[in-house]
Formats: structure tokens, sequence, C-alpha cells
């Protein structure tokens, strides 16, 4: 006599099914390459510190910068720090690739306040504008304080300013570029901005200063390695 199999159970009705997650894949970055197969990283840095880009590029890419903060933001002020803030990186990457570019007896990081202000004058003015500053002055007031001159900044060159904003000066962000390559080299600033000069000037009615602040702490170190015979 046979007796018949019992039925299979069946899974409980709550009983909760896991499905596994697939392998995780390696990622591979959405790098597009060019058809000799050669990038932006496979350039040497030092083929194209001589090169120049578009004026007309660079201010259409300036403009929609400035179009993009002002939308941002609510008064004046916050569109020069929004500005500054977005040329302080720059800044601080300038540093470096400036000191890799130059030859090898003269690539030294500024160590005293007056190397490096002559750097940001000179060298990294050249870099940006292939010129150099106007003029690099100290304050008479106060000795933390030191003022490079441009006569011409070319980032005011294509703005139209409308009435009510009269008092921004769009050279904010070359003002944040300085700022970050102070940083960079090891000279703190309290801030570095940029004021207009050229009221009532017809030669130079774009004339900007650019007002660097340096911390106390950065000046006593500097009187003490002048002290010492540094």
């Amino acid at each position: 006599m046979s007796v018949p199999n019992d039925p299979p159970l069946a899974p409980p009705q709550n009983e909760l099914t896991i499905t596994p997650l697939p392998p995780k894949q390696p990622h591979v970055p959405s790098l597009k390459y060019p058809s000799n197969r050669k990038t932006i990283y496979d350039r040497n840095l030092n083929r194209t510190k001589t090169s120049e880009i578009s004026l007309a590029s660079f201010a259409y890419l300036f403009n929609s910068l400035i179009t993009y903060h002002q939308s941002r933001s609510p008064s004046v002020s916050e569109l020069e720090t929004r500005l500054n803030r977005a040329g302080y990186p720059i800044g601080i990457k300038l540093l470096d690739l400036l000191l890799y570019r130059q030859e090898v007896r003269r690539a030294q990081r500024p160590t005293r306040l007056l190397d490096l202000l002559q750097f940001v004058h000179g060298t990294l003015w050249r870099s940006l504008f292939n010129r150099a500053a106007d003029a690099l002055e100290q304050s008479t007031s106060k000795k933390n304080e030191y003022m490079i001159v441009d006569n011409e900044p070319i980032v005011n060159t294509f703005i139209s300013i409308p009435k009510e904003m009269s008092q921004l000066n769009c050279a904010a962000f070359v003002a944040g570029i300085i700022e970050g390559m102070c940083d960079a080299a090891g000279f703190g600033t309290e801030g570095v901005s940029a004021h207009w000069a050229g009221e009532g000037d017809e030669m130079w009615p774009g004339k900007t200063i650019f007002l660097l602040r340096f911390k106390d702490s950065v000046v006593e170190r500097d009187e003490a390695i002048k002290a010492g015979g540094g």
C-alpha cells in the first residue's frame, strides 16, 4: 500500500525576499577623448606658459560668471564677496604652477613679504594679463597694508555697470586670486579688496587699487627675519 507524499509547504506570506545586488562595477570617468586620444592632462605644463586665449571668449565667460553671482547677491558687497571667493582657489593653484614654470635657479618660493609682493606685481600679472602691474606701494599709515595699482584692469573693460551699482568693481575677482596666492605662500591676509581710484582721471577712468591687508603676525615675522639678517 503506497502512502501519497505530503505537498510542499508554501512560504509564509510575510517572509521577506532579498534579491542580491549586482557586483560593483569599476568607476570609469566620463572623459571625452579627442581623435588623438590625448586630453588636457597629457599636456606639458611648460608648453602652454606663453599661450593666449581669445579676449572675446574670456569676456563672455567672465560676464557669465558675474551674471550668475549677481542673480544670487542681494547687494553690491555680497556680489564682490562672491567674485572674490571665485578667484581665491585660482590663486592657490597658480602659486605652484608659476613656480614650476620658472627657471630652476629662480624657482624659489617667496619667504619675505617684499619678495611675495614683487612676485604678485610682476610674475602673476604677466601670467594673467601679459604685463606687470602699474605700481606697488606701501601704506603710509599702516605698515601691514600694501597697494597694487592697475590703471586699466582687463576684467573691467567690457563690463557695463548700472548707476545703482556704481560702487561695484568686478576686479574683486582678481583680488581673490591675489588673496589665494598670499595664503598659499604662507602670508596670511585679513583680506584683499579692489577699489576704484580713477574718479576724475580722464586718462585712466578705470584705475583700480588692490589693497592687501596682511595679518600682524606676518609683519612681525618678516621684521624678525630682517633683524636676524635673513
